[in-house]
């Protein structure tokens, strides 16, 4: 019997190691882990860099609190602050919590309640952002939500039109929904939206807990689209694993946010600290992303070549290292099957098969992932006839 509550539906997979783009189970068997922890590990499993400087701070101290000056977590909220073009940084510890402060400092400093978010959206599971989610599977069971919460369709202007006036804190979105399906905003629409909430005094969250840090060839997927947010959240990819969130905020809202407003005791933890300043060091260079946007390339043209052709496959959304194969299979069974031929991958949304890569993935990786999927497609497809 085990003693965690069963809130995660397992696999029959236990880890014993893990570099690079690979998991060894404890079993032996090697999978090619194109899942990266749910969109965390960006530069693999244990980069030495992260490693080493984590080991560092280890010998240092663990945690003295956030009543300290600490010159670690300055340079992190600097190089976060840079990375997204913006100014202020508050550390979290989860994707959730960055989140919530979002909400928080939006609702504050306009002093208005009503916040914009999108159907399919996923933005986390404490009560505000379980409520600000546009899915009702997320809800369930847990009573009323918090009514501050109006949902619209994803790259559906007129609707935003409709709903946004002078009582809207806010529009939160993801300009590529992750846990949704890889749905990605429409430049238009993604323009029009920021537009809408300078005109009407509301603030523009960007939500890139999955797609910030690298995950889609850019510092942020924002930046695709060359918008201007008020407010960006991240989490994911930061710490390569280490827990770590954060708000990126501009310097208006400094106000809003003072002594005694917000906090997080474990937030901008030491080690976790020293994990992202290592992971941002190494993801924000120009020259790591150019690579990261040549491989997405090659994964798209070898995706399209082997696999867009296949019945079983309906569509392929991809931007960046953030990929959704939408499927007439069978999603569940085609992640077990995956699993079972050494490639680890995700269902999101409605039928839809989750990559979700390390940025580090090489060529030689990229093409025994595709074979894998081909073979398994290639197996559905002809049950299907």
């Amino acid at each position: 019997m085990s003693h965690l509550f069963p809130t995660y539906s397992r696999w029959e997979v236990e880890p014993d190691i893990a570099e690079g783009c690979f998991i060894i189970g404890k079993d032996g068997k090697r999978y090619l882990d194109f899942t990266s922890g749910i969109g965390v590990c960006n530069l693999g499993h244990r980069p030495k860099a992260v490693q080493e400087a984590v080991n560092s701070q280890l010998n240092r101290f663990w945690h003295v609190s956030n009543l300290f000056v600490q010159g670690e977590q300055e340079a992190a909220a600097k190089r976060l602050a840079d990375g997204a073009n913006m100014d202020l940084v508050f550390f979290a510890n989860s994707g959730a919590e960055a989140n919530e402060a979002a909400i928080k400092l939006a609702r504050k400093a306009t002093g208005r309640k009503k916040i914009i978010t999108f159907e399919n959206s996923f933005h986390g599971r404490t009560f505000a952002t379980m409520s600000a989610t546009g899915q009702e599977k997320i809800k369930a069971g847990f009573g009323p939500m918090l009514e501050t919460f109006t949902y619209l369709p994803l790259n559906d202007i007129e609707a935003v039109k409709q709903a946004i006036d002078s009582e809207t804190a806010a529009v939160m979105l993801e300009v590529v929904q992750g846990e949704g399906g890889i749905h990605i905003g429409e430049q238009e629409f993604l323009n029009e939206v920021g537009q809408l909430c300078k005109k009407n005094g509301a603030l523009y969250i960007i939500d890139e807990i999955q797609t910030g840090v690298g995950r889609t060839g850019k510092p942020f997927a924002f930046q695709h689209f060359q918008l201007t947010p008020d407010i960006v959240t991240t989490a994911k990819g930061l710490g390569s694993g280490l827990p770590i969130g954060a708000v990126i905020g501009r310097k208006e809202q400094a106000h809003f946010f003072g002594p005694g407003s917000h906090g997080s005791t474990f937030g901008g933890n030491p080690l976790a600290i020293a994990a992202a300043n290592a992971t941002m060091e190494i993801i924000f260079e120009k020259e790591f992303l150019k690579v990261v946007e040549k491989n997405s390339e090659y994964l798209y043209e070898q995706m399209s070549k082997k696999l867009g052709s296949l019945p079983a496959i309906t569509e392929i959304r991809q931007l960046g290292m953030m990929i959704g194969l939408e499927t007439s299979a069978d999603v569940p069974l085609l992640v077990k099957e995956l699993r079972m031929d050494g490639l680890l991958t995700l269902s999101a949304g409605h039928n839809v098969l989750r990559l979700l890569p390390p940025l580090t993935v090489k060529e030689t990786e990229i093409d025994e992932a595709v074979e894998i999927l081909q073979s398994v497609l290639i197996s559905y497809s002809n049950a299907a006839v």
